[in-house]
């Protein structure tokens, strides 16, 4: 009976143990968020290390996140990392039901960690980014001592290491204190739930200005508007894309674990670098007097995979961007100047490096306000972003943008480039069926194939559908709106009963035929044919 007891003893002790690690991870958790209200939210230690954990993966891995979560991939990166935290703080109780002094001090680790994310990071505002995690840490160190040592009675309290059965049965006949560790444990969850919630609803009011200046935006009527859309660009077939994206449902990758949210009254730009004559500085209400642009522009991301869905099409309306650098004194490199690529960074510490030639060629590039006929919605870029008809997101679309640097592509390698993405990324023809879908089952009869294809600052000329290993049929095209839009078409294909495979291809003005070859999305984008297997009943 005694060793039945002691060991029912031993056993509750380590599950108290392990409960005390996670109180203790938690209590870091919630204090350095409340912390982080008096820093700034971004530094916060899950969004810190979630940040430094993107930063840190490799690019093929990233590639595989988005196509198998897509835009919860970063949802599954937070989960991740809170579990991993869990698992830590179970075994670190443990520990120090054996070394409490050792197992309390391991603790600390959350603060080195989350200190040297914050730190690392390339929007960091110093050391100070690393006091949430830091102060964190040690209020979960002191109190997993304090746990403890209700669980182990004063002769555990040096941290010497335990011997063996006759430890426990000291401990079984001085008994330990449960009450008290009911007592702590109770107020310690209360007090963390409190601070958590403190902290999240501080970080939570900083964001409030940022949406009252949102509310507040009115955007002007544009000096060039956009030409309506032609009636006949969107075809009436069930399952097709519609041409006009829905700002709702518009597709987001990005590196950003959390939205930024910008106070448009505080939010700045500058303009500087190479071949510029004197640095600018705008408002967003300097933006917003001058002769706005609106256009009709397709955006597509370089992660999108062959007949993927991380492409859309808005009507922006935004400042034309070779006017603010022509106005700065930069000339294109084909007329003599200094710098041939651009380093945009966002207020998140993101760079993204755009061929000056290309931005100043003629085409629609522009820092956007509006979206839609509304404000840009912060996942989208609220106050500004900076979009390039043509050119793949990575390294055209910079969002929340605060910094424009003109400099060279020998000098200075982008984010992106620094993960093996190419430095110059046009996007490639390409095409997409959205009806049929992969593996449908459609009936016997005329079914209308329908779908999708772009090659933006190009156009599409001709879009052609194979069944089977048949002959190349072409595809009836709905109206063009520019060329930088996508451009619908669709098929009334004669279905006969049995499996059988659609394969689609598109060729763009300038004649080029969508290649056949596959290729992934790294270095400069996916490319190959679009195919979906059907049966037909």
């Amino acid at each position: 009976m005694t060793t039945v007891r002691i060991t029912r003893n031993a056993l509750t002790r380590s599950t108290l143990a392990a409960l005390s690690g996670l109180l203790a991870g938690f209590a870091s958790l919630a204090v350095a968020e409340l912390v982080s209200a008096a820093v700034r939210p971004e530094a916060s230690p899950v969004t810190a290390v979630g940040g430094a954990a993107i930063d840190r993966t490799p690019a093929g891995v990233k590639d595989w996140a988005i196509r198998n979560f897509g835009e919860d991939d970063k949802l599954v990166l937070q989960l991740g990392i809170l579990v991993t935290l869990a698992l830590f703080a179970l075994a670190v109780g443990l520990l120090a039901l054996r070394y409490r002094r050792a197992g309390s001090a391991a603790v600390l680790v959350f603060g080195v960690v989350g200190t040297s994310a914050a730190v690392s990071r390339p929007d960091s505002s110093g050391l100070v980014d690393g006091l949430p995690s830091l102060l964190g840490s040690v209020v979960g160190a002191v109190l997993l001592y304090v746990l403890i040592g209700r669980l182990t009675g004063p002769h555990r309290d040096t941290g010497g290491e335990p011997d063996g059965e006759q430890a426990d049965e000291q401990e079984h006949e001085a008994g330990w204190d449960r009450r008290g560790f009911v007592i702590a444990a109770t107020a310690a969850a209360a007090a963390s739930t409190a601070a958590g919630a403190v902290g999240r609803a501080l970080n939570s009011r900083s964001s409030q200005n940022a949406v009252a200046s949102r509310e507040a935006v009115a955007l002007p009527k544009p000096a060039s508007p956009a030409r309506p859309i032609p009636a006949g660009a969107q075809l009436r077939v069930r399952g097709i894309s519609p041409f006009t994206t829905p700002n709702d449902s518009f597709y987001r990758v990005d590196t950003a674990l959390v939205v930024p949210k910008v106070d448009a009254n505080s939010w700045r730009l500058r303009v500087h670098g190479k071949g510029v004559r004197r640095d600018l500085e705008f408002t967003y209400q300097d933006l917003l007097q001058r002769p706005l642009i609106e256009r009709e522009i397709t955006l597509c991301c370089v992660s999108n995979e062959v007949g993927g869905p991380y492409i859309g099409h808005a009507r922006w309306i935004g400042v034309r961007l070779a006017d603010l650098l022509k106005e700065a004194g930069v000339k294109p490199p084909s007329r003599g100047g200094e710098a041939d690529q651009i380093i945009a960074r966002s207020v998140d510490g993101m760079t993204l490096g755009t061929p000056v030639e290309d931005v100043m060629d003629g085409r629609d590039a522009m820092l956007a306000v509006g979206m839609n006929g509304e404000p840009l919605p912060f996942v989208n870029g609220f106050p500004v972003r900076m979009l390039v008809p043509g050119l793949y997101g990575y390294v055209s679309a910079c969002k929340w943008i605060e910094d424009i640097e003109l400099t060279t592509f020998d000098d200075y390698d982008a984010y992106w480039v620094k993960r093996e993405w190419a430095r110059k990324a046009p996007i490639k023809t390409q095409s997409r069926i959205d009806t049929p879908k992969p593996f449908g089952r459609p009936e016997a009869g005329t079914v209308m194939v329908a779908g999708v294809a772009w090659a933006q600052h190009r156009g599409i000329e001709k879009v052609e559908i194979r069944v089977d290993d048949g002959p190349w049929r072409p595809a009836q095209l709905a109206e063009q709106g520019t060329v930088d839009t996508w451009r619908q078409w669709s098929y009334p294909w004669k279905a006969t009963p049995g499996g059988h495979t659609l394969t689609v291809r598109a060729t763009d003005r300038t004649g080029e035929l969508q290649t056949e070859k596959r290729t992934k999305t790294v270095p400069d984008g996916a490319s190959g044919w679009h195919s979906v297997v059907v049966t037909v009943d």
